[in-house]
């Protein structure tokens, strides 16, 4: 019943759910939830290949790194959708057109 398939299969329906609110969210809490998905779908690979693989701890270290990753992306992200939010009083990622000019 533990094996590697199983984790890899729950590691691709994770990142299959992050991509699809990646791609089909307007609001931009949501991207950033879909984007989390993604990076734990990378940790649960990162883990299960570690188990899988000799039980060495290179996988645990690169699941750190990632976690540390999404922490700094998460801050920067929300610092920049609350500045959004502030200067044209929507989050919606599709209706911030202004930012191209």
């Amino acid at each position: 019943m533990d094996n590697l398939s199983n984790y890899v299969l729950i590691s691709a329906i994770l990142f299959s759910l992050g991509l699809f609110g990646v791609i089909t969210r307007r609001n931009g809490v949501a991207v950033l939830m879909g984007v989390e998905l993604i990076l734990n779908s990378a940790n649960v690979n990162f883990l299960a290949f570690a188990r899988f693989g000799g039980m060495n701890m290179s996988g645990h270290v690169y699941a750190l790194f990632v976690i540390v990753l999404a922490a700094a992306e998460a801050a920067v992200a929300l610092a920049i959708i609350i500045n959004i939010f502030n200067n044209f009083r929507t989050i919606n990622v599709d209706d911030v057109s202004e930012l191209k000019q």
